[in-house]
């Protein structure tokens, strides 16, 4: 596939820092503008469309399956390509930021895979997007080696498979702009890690792997291959090298999981169950109906059967097309007292069971000491098989009404949830605003993701008459100066703002992080940069560095 891209200028407005050089290079920069020119009018053409397609679901439009691409479906000789080098066995993968010390951990952690976090794990703050760039060609380098608080880090003999997760296409990264104009966050996540490691991964065997999150709809798909090919053939790379798990994590997508993974099929490396953004994603766009009420989000496990009905079709239609089908998050922290670290082992394995016997061929944690758990559960229904996708699952049938029977799991919330919500939401978004985009929150890991559930259930409940705005005000209020006593240095009052512009607004925002983004994040390093007065200017044109 050949582009045309005109001249263009590409601008760095955030503040310099350590070995930003290394990743900020003329030529790294270059590409980004390219993609830039070649993809952003898309980009913006997409995100109208998922605006429109919202607002059809909010008048009371059916979801179903769609019509126009029944072909697609019913064509049963199509397959993805074959499992790529390091992604045969993916029995267990461990998630999290790509910050130093949690990468070398996550390496060494015995999981087959690690997922490198650009999205929910990480607070998108200048210093932590290329920071994290560093990290990855650090651990590619095989250079992460470092002493912290008197212990030692470094990656051992056999690491983890790295994937990265870029940030979804509805955000935008607002300190490096081409034209004038912030570049969409996918484009430069995707873009400064594929210049900078692509031939080097591929050089040592393995590949540039990535997970994509947030997508709605084939053409979204569509979008993220031709950026593939486009990327590929620039740098000189075979077409196919790249490959790409997606996370079905909007109810949008669930209804076209076989027309995603055609468009991806050369560079498709499978479909996961991102549950917790589903969760999100369905109550978000049906916060409306009083009839998608959830109760507590603890309440609302994998065996509801609007959730059961979406990883069984899950697991059929990856399977049907010869793709691996990777299970959801386990988020416990181990720790405390022997019988509580028992207790979250023992509801990790159970969790990993039912995937392993409904075919999934592995799953994620968030921590290492997760690991072994859901090895061996996968290991006792795969033994020596790198994975079960000869499983079909011909068993399952699933239909729309299946895959939208919420009222099934509903239920009025808790004052224990409604706390509950409030307190996880305002310390993440405290956390957040501070940089930290994975958070150790009442023995569970929380990002972005959770956050999100939190805050849009307690709009849902108040829109509802479940809870009243005066009880959220003073529970918020109490939780607030808990928040301050716990922490003096916390943000509670911008965490506070937040909270009540995404929660309390009479429409329900579509992302807290694209809202929190905008008004804090840039402003805050737009105001440290100019009291410094240090701002840092890189401009290129088409052509320079190559």
């Amino acid at each position: 596939m050949s582009v045309a891209s005109p001249t263009h200028h590409v601008e760095v407005t955030g503040p310099p820092g350590e070995r930003f050089e290394e990743i900020l290079t003329p030529g790294a920069l270059d590409f980004i503008g390219r993609l830039d020119a070649a993809f952003s009018a898309r980009r913006t053409a997409l995100l109208a469309e998922r605006r429109r397609r919202a607002l059809r679901l909010a008048s009371g439009c059916a979801l179903d399956f769609s019509v126009a691409t029944r072909a697609v479906r019913e064509d049963s000789g199509w397959r993805v390509a074959g499992p790529a080098p390091g992604l045969t066995d993916r029995r267990v993968e461990i998630t999290g930021p790509p910050q130093p010390r949690m990468a070398v951990n996550a390496l060494n952690s015995g999981a087959r895979v690690w997922m490198a976090d650009f999205e929910d794990a990480t607070s998108p703050r200048w210093e932590n997007v290329v920071g994290g760039q560093l990290t990855l060609l650090d651990a590619i380098e095989r250079r992460l080696d470092f002493t912290r608080n008197g212990k030692r880090y470094r990656v051992d003999g056999r690491p983890a498979t790295i994937m990265v997760r870029p940030r979804g296409w509805h955000l935008t990264e607002d300190h490096l702009l081409v034209d004038g104009r912030p570049v969409a966050a996918p484009l430069v996540d995707f873009g400064l890690y594929f210049f900078h490691c692509a031939r080097r991964q591929t050089e040592a065997g393995s590949g540039p792997y990535f997970y994509l999150p947030k997508l709605e709809n084939h053409y979204e798909a569509r979008l993220w291959n031709d950026i593939f090919v486009f990327a590929q053939d620039l740098l000189g790379i075979p077409r196919g090298t790249v490959r790409a798990t997606v996370l079905i994590e909007t109810v949008t997508a669930a209804f076209e999981m076989e027309e995603i993974l055609y468009e991806l099929r050369e560079h498709s490396a499978g479909l996961n169950a991102g549950r917790w953004d589903y969760l999100f994603n369905l109550i978000k766009n049906f916060a409306h109906r009083p009839d998608f009420v959830l109760p507590d989000r603890a309440k609302v496990t994998m065996t509801a059967p609007f959730l059961r009905a979406y990883t069984e079709l899950l697991v059929r239609t990856c399977h049907r097309r010869g793709a691996h089908a990777i299970g959801g998050m386990a988020a416990q922290i181990p720790g405390g007292d022997a019988e509580s670290y028992e207790a979250a082992l023992a509801r990790v394995r159970l969790d990993k069971e039912r995937e392993a016997e409904d075919g999934f061929d592995g799953s994620w944690v968030a921590h290492p000491a997760l690991v072994p758990v859901c090895a061996d559960t996968f290991g006792s229904v795969l033994g020596e098989r790198p994975h079960q996708i000869e499983r079909t699952r011909d068993d399952v049938e699933v239909g729309a009404a299946d895959l939208l029977a919420v009222r099934r799991t509903g239920g009025a919330p808790t004052p224990e949830g409604i706390r509950g919500n409030i307190a996880v939401a305002l310390r993440y978004f405290d956390a957040w605003l501070r940089g930290q985009g994975a958070v150790a929150l009442y023995g569970l890991m929380e990002d972005a993701a959770t956050a999100e559930i939190a805050r849009c259930q307690i709009w849902q409940w108040q829109q509802h008459g479940a809870v009243s705005r005066e009880t959220v005000l003073r529970l918020l209020d109490e939780e607030s100066a808990a928040l301050a006593k716990e922490d003096p240095s916390a943000l509670s009052a911008e965490a506070r703002e937040i909270f009540v512009r995404t929660a309390l607004a009479g429409e329900l925002p579509g992302f807290f992080t694209a809202d929190a983004y905008e008004r804090h994040l840039v402003r805050r390093v737009t105001d440290v940069t100019e009291e410094a007065g240090v701002t840092e200017k890189a401009r290129v044109t088409e052509g320079a560095g190559r």
